[in-house]
């Protein structure tokens, strides 16, 4: 279920595309088709990304680990889709003329957002894998954790990209402010309450504390 609602907006555009293409509905994707498939497309990865970060503050709300189950495969959606909105921009927008790609990624300060938010995101899909956790062990939460600034850099990319209504990117700014804040504020709150007790059980210190952080797997 969750990978037919995951592919269900990609089909739709796909649907609209082709309406477009056969010309039997040539407004099927409003007035410029090659802006309307580039946002359609960032626009589901960031809501993506949103969605794979806000997995773990659910989970610690509902007390239901199976929510994690989940966290992994919306993650590489994101990220597909964040692919394929980089390709419609390189493939649709430039049209082939890749001599432009890096002129446009240091002249324009969305596109140099947007990039580098995929570039971070690269590593991010190569070691989702429970292999590559086993190898990375500790390490690879703390990587994992770039996925905030992805989503920062992301939010920054639509609110450049929008001329005059920003209560889209406002909405996402938000979300992601409540996700940080929630993250901080478990972070803060955890000495006193997870720290502590493991140095009264145990009467050790620094590696209790250590025992007290966030363990890999959950950004």
């Amino acid at each position: 279920m969750v990978h037919l609602l995951a592919l269900a907006p990609l089909s739709l555009l796909a649907w609209r595309a082709w309406l477009v293409a056969r010309g039997i509905d040539i407004d099927a994707l409003g007035p410029d088709p090659v802006a309307a498939i580039e946002h359609e497309l960032g626009q589901w990865a960031l809501r993506l990304l949103l969605l794979t970060l806000a997995v773990t503050p659910l989970r610690q709300l509902t007390g239901q680990p199976v929510l994690l189950r989940f966290r992994r495969m919306l993650g590489l959606y994101a990220f597909a889709y964040a692919s394929l909105h980089f390709a419609a921009w390189l493939g649709l927008d430039l049209g082939g003329y890749w001599r432009q790609v890096f002129e446009e990624i240091a002249r324009r300060p969305y596109v140099t957002a947007g990039f580098a938010a995929w570039l971070l995101l690269l590593p991010l899909a190569l070691t989702s894998t429970r292999g590559w956790m086993r190898r990375l062990g500790r390490h690879w939460g703390r990587l994992h954790r770039l996925a905030y600034a992805i989503a920062v850099l992301a939010v920054l990319h639509f609110w450049w990209i929008v001329k005059s209504d920003y209560r889209e990117p406002l909405l996402y700014a938000a979300i992601l402010a409540l996700l940080l804040g929630w993250r901080m504020a478990r972070r803060l709150a955890r000495p006193r309450t997870s720290a502590r007790p493991e140095q009264q059980q145990r009467g050790q210190g620094r590696g209790d504390a250590d025992r007290g952080q966030q363990q890999p797997g959950e950004p």
